[in-house]
């Protein structure tokens, strides 16, 4: 993936070595349980209820010193392209369909800071917070993708920003305002989960749309896109369940399947057309 040649933003806010927050980032151990948390803080899910590519080396892991300074500044460029492809990709949509697009900003952070949603912490995971229109980003999570997963990549890294920004433009057209009160009036809670999962999946099947837009400036390849598979598979509700329990619970699902994840983000990569993201089909 050549996310070079993409367009930079101006909508990062580094927050790093800021003095705010907690310092630090999540322990590292072994065990099924701890890969589960990791996941969770990767992608945003709550793994409470669980745990009870290529190129995965251009951009060097974080260290002490002037190699640590120099990692940390590449992955601040890396998240600026990525976050000015997504402002190109659904500027252009937007402006087709008539209306304006607002990028959000997209907040570093190391350990913990403040949030118009709360605290953003790094056992949180990469997060969108509706309420001041901004994606929260521990930016530690590159290193521990690659240490802990033995993954990641540039694609798959760049998938996870773009999932998140892909809640920002279903908050932009008033779908996650229509979830929240379907929610609230749900009457139980494995229907409010039904509606947590369709958010999410067109996040997922987004987070496509972005791929397939963007394909021709990052020159992406079969290797980078099952990267992006393997990771949409590694998070399925399922599988995580699976690991950690030895068994699933289909009703306690909030981000769905494997199957669910591949099949919508791929959806959303194929046709690059977000009115085929259509995860609700008229339930809200």
């Amino acid at each position: 993936m050549d996310w070079q040649n993409l367009p930079s933003s101006n909508n990062v806010e580094d927050r790093r070595g800021s003095g705010g927050g907690r310092g630090g980032g999540v322990a590292i151990g072994g065990g099924a349980a701890i890969i589960i948390a990791l996941l969770g803080w990767f992608f945003g899910i709550d793994t409470s209820s669980i745990t009870g590519g290529s190129q995965t080396q251009s951009r060097p892991s974080q260290s002490q010193g002037s190699a640590g300074t120099q990692s940390q500044a590449q992955d601040t460029q890396f998240v600026s392209k990525i976050l000015g492809s997504t402002e190109q990709v659904w500027g252009d949509i937007f402006q087709k369909n008539g209306r304006t697009y607002q990028a959000p900003r997209l907040v570093l952070f190391s350990g913990a800071t403040d949030s118009a949603c709360g605290q953003a912490d790094s056992a949180v995971g990469p997060f969108y917070c509706p309420s001041d229109t901004k994606v929260y980003l521990d930016t530690d999570f590159f290193a521990q993708m690659q240490a802990q997963l033995g993954g990641g990549g540039d694609f798959a890294d760049a998938y996870v920003i773009a999932h998140e920004v892909g809640h920002h433009v279903q908050n932009l057209l008033g779908i996650s305002d229509k979830v929240d009160r379907a929610q609230r009036s749900a009457r139980s809670e494995a229907q409010a989960n039904k509606y947590s999962v369709a958010l999410e999946l067109q996040a997922d099947c987004f987070a496509g749309v972005w791929g397939k837009r963007s394909s021709t400036q990052t020159n992406l390849t079969q290797q980078d896109v099952q990267s992006a598979i393997n990771t949409a598979t590694a998070i399925g509700d399922d599988a995580l369940q699976k690991q950690s329990r030895g068994y699933v619970v289909p009703d306690s699902f909030t981000h769905g399947t494997s199957q669910q994840r591949v099949s919508w983000f791929m959806k959303g990569f194929q046709g690059g057309d977000p009115a085929q993201c259509d995860t609700f089909n008229g339930a809200i």
